[in-house]
């Protein structure tokens, strides 16, 4: 969480005064539709759903591309367990793909795995550094099948001129706690295909969506069975005053950013970038050549985290997907469908991957940092480097 103030509070002021929490209502306030309006027209997309969570965006759009059983995923080694999960959700199977030297899903590893069964691929922005969407992208054409972005960590990031999240076939966000605008919970799905909406809408929420207001109003779609990852009025209010700070947010991220690698441009290597200027510069990432450089200077620095050591968000720390435990009962189990029977899970089937996640560092960027503590932060791994 970046900025958060009195406006945040006035927000939720507002909404308990109201008396009106629940998302469908007859007030005045509408925050929730109003948040879905502003946040489509700030980022460009025709359509967009609040929810609960990244996880429940991603595994909403999934239901929307009509995958389940019997499809194949594509995922990257480098990513939250949650992407991977998302996947299972929908009753299909994750396939785990490299990533190159950006930290990013690798277009040629992912062409390699498409098989007849591929019906997606997710790319992630992590750190909110974008893809390389446009290999990605043709790729995916080449190929019929879909290309779901993974913005969690990448709200307000771009791609060559557009907002990340908008230049697949749907997108989804995060607004936890640890992203880039926060309610401390929640997400939200982007798309411009009205099946993925529709059908996303209603499995995002299938036990009120045709029961509250109109919100299947000129649907051709059916109601079917979903979950509930509706969120709430208070939640919204809180990110319609964060969506307005994103712009701010971002920008000085990046200049803060941009002091620090012009200060270390002298003494370090930084990962390379499918587009430097549209990140959301949450991160600076240091590339060193062995692993033990890496470990020496964050250690002796007191600084940055490697990568390999983030837990979930590395392929071989999910043990419940490489030991196939897809549900608590095993008759629910999408590894123990018949037509998802043939899929092995290799811990080293990414050792690339592994190699270049131990040889890097992301130094994280602190939105309040003065010049002077870019300076000091400079200098300590300056000064580790030569230590």
């Amino acid at each position: 969480m970046y900025r958060m103030g009195q406006e945040e509070i006035n927000a939720v002021a507002r909404v308990i005064e109201s008396g009106q929490l629940f998302k469908v209502n007859s007030g005045d306030l509408q925050e929730s539709y109003n948040f879905e309006k502003e946040l489509k027209e700030k980022v460009g997309s025709e359509y967009s759903i609040l929810m609960t969570s990244g996880h429940a965006a991603l595994t909403s759009a999934l239901i929307g591309m009509g995958i389940g059983p019997g499809d194949e995923v594509i995922v990257p080694a480098y990513t939250y367990i949650a992407t991977a999960m998302a996947v299972i959700a929908a009753g299909a199977v994750p396939i785990i793909a490299e990533i190159d030297e950006t930290l990013m899903l690798d277009p040629k590893d992912v062409e390699k795995k498409i098989t007849p069964k591929t019906k997606a691929v997710i790319p992630v922005h992590m750190q909110g550094n974008p893809c390389d969407l446009d290999a990605i992208s043709a790729v995916a054409k080449k190929h019929g099948i879909y290309v779901l972005e993974d913005a969690c960590q990448a709200v307000g990031g771009q791609y060559k001129g557009k907002y990340l999240g908008t230049v697949g076939d749907a997108g989804a966000f995060s607004f936890n706690y640890f992203k880039v605008i926060s309610a401390g919970e929640g997400g939200a799905l982007l798309t411009n295909n009205k099946e993925i909406f529709e059908k996303g809408l209603i499995y995002h929420d299938s036990s009120a969506v045709a029961y509250f207001g109109n919100q299947m109003e000129d649907f051709s779609t059916e109601t079917f069975c979903g979950h509930e990852f509706r969120t709430n009025e208070i939640t919204a209010a809180i990110l319609r005053e964060q969506l307005k700070k994103l712009d701010d947010i971002v920008k000085d991220l990046r200049e803060k950013k941009n002091m620090l690698r012009d200060a270390l441009a002298p003494y370090f290597k930084f990962i390379p970038s499918n587009d430097y200027d549209g990140c959301c510069a949450t991160s600076l990432t240091l590339q060193f050549d062995t692993e033990e450089e890496a470990k020496r200077i964050t250690e002796t620095a007191k600084l940055g985290t490697i990568p390999i050591n983030t837990g979930k968000h590395i392929y071989t720390a999910w043990d419940c997907i490489l030991n196939k435990r897809g549900a608590a009962h095993p008759l629910f189990n999408p590894f123990n469908f018949e037509a998802n029977k043939g899929v092995e899970y290799d811990p080293n089937c990414c050792a690339k991957s592994l190699e270049l996640l131990k040889k890097a560092a992301h130094i994280s960027i602190n939105i309040n940092w003065t010049k002077e503590d870019i300076d000091a932060v400079a200098k300590k791994l300056i000064d580790a480097l030569n230590a």
